[in-house]
């Protein structure tokens, strides 16, 4: 179900992005909700939710990389696009 505010997101999201990259997984998350909606869309018989929370982490990887136990933003030529 699509989240209406990053308040709203799992607590490991919340706990351990920054909020820009809270931001990203909600707008990637709601996105892909929408657009896998058919399960023929889907692979592998995902379900829609899980689907959905895999684009969303797919999105904020791209913007952000695991430092430890943080977070944080990928910076230069390191930085994907």
């Amino acid at each position: 179900m699509p989240y209406a505010s990053i308040s709203n997101l799992p607590k490991a999201v919340r706990e351990h992005l920054l909020r820009e990259a809270q931001r990203i997984y909600r707008a990637a998350f709601n996105n892909a909700w929408e657009q896998y909606a058919d399960r023929a869309s889907r692979q592998g018989g995902a379900s829609r939710e899980e689907t959905a929370h895999r684009v969303a982490w797919a999105a904020v990887k791209k913007e952000y990389a695991k430092s430890g136990d943080h977070w944080v933003a990928r910076k230069g030529p390191s930085r994907v696009q």
